[in-house]
This record gives C-alpha cells, structure tokens and sequence, in this order.
C-alpha cells in the first residue's frame, strides 16, 4: 500500500489545502493529514480545533485519514510507513522554502520522497495567512475555503 503524509499546521484549512489532498488520492492509496502539534505559528485555532475541522472538511474523501502528530515529520513517516510526504505548491516562490526542507527530510529519512504538488490556478493565490488576514477585516471567504470553514473562522473574529 502506497502511503503518503501531508503535513501542515492547517490554520485554516483552504479550498487549495483540499485540492492538494484530491490530487494526491490520485497518487497514493492512503493520504494521511498531519495536523502539526508542534510549530512556529501564530494560530487562529487551536491543535484540537485544527484536527476537527479537517475531519469534517475531509469526512466524504474516501482513503484519507487525520492526525495530530508531533516531533520530527520523519519519524511519524517511519511510524506510519510512508513512502512520501505531499507538499503543496503556489509559487515557484513556495519551491525555494519546499526543497530545503525536502532535502533535510531526505537526510534524515532517505527511504521518504517529497512530492510537489502544485494547487490549480484557481487556488494559486490563497493561503492561510491571507485568510485569516481577509477574515480579520470582515472580507468575503466564499470560494476560498469550505462553507463549515468559513463558519468556524467568523466564529472565532465575532469573539
């Protein structure tokens, strides 16, 4: 069984996040969602948040799983016997950060690809930071990210 991770803080998950994931159904046959306990981020939501929006948004996608994992993304692969770890691209901007951190995976776990996916063009220009920022001021996030998504970051701003 081809098994992949795509690891990520998901704060909050987008449409592109979900694209990424759909391709890589077409690549694997077991995609396995990280959603990072351990980062460098300002976060909206919280780990626990994270791991239940991305079960709903992810609930009718056969052959996917989510988890919260911690530590070092190589040794959950080694747990999980992965044989790839999904990153998505945006930019060609996004590739310079990708592949140093793609090859200091490949050195401490040589039996893991990275794969590069690249997000469709209709998704090339969000990201999480950008969502957050647009829902902050009260910008509209229909398209961008799932209904239920967009519901639970309102909730958050409405504090």
């Amino acid at each position: 069984m081809r098994v992949c991770i795509y690891p990520g803080t998901f704060d909050p998950v987008t449409n592109g996040h979900l694209d990424v994931i759909q391709r890589a159904l077409k690549l694997f046959d077991k995609v396995i969602i990280g959603v990072a306990r351990d980062n460098y981020k300002d976060v909206l939501f919280s780990t626990e948040e994270r791991f239940e929006i991305m079960n709903q948004v992810t609930s009718s996608m056969d052959r996917v799983e989510v988890e919260i994992f911690s530590g070092l993304l190589m040794d959950y692969c080694r747990e999980k016997h992965a044989s790839a770890v999904i990153r998505g691209l945006r930019a060609v901007s996004d590739f310079e950060y990708e592949m140093q951190i793609g090859l200091m995976n490949k050195k401490l776990n040589p039996e893991v690809e990275t794969v590069f996916l690249m997000t469709s063009q209709d998704n090339s220009f969000v990201s999480s930071s950008i969502i957050k920022n647009v829902a902050q001021f009260g910008g509209d996030l229909s398209g961008l990210v799932p209904a239920f998504v967009e519901e639970k970051i309102r909730e958050k701003y409405m504090r």
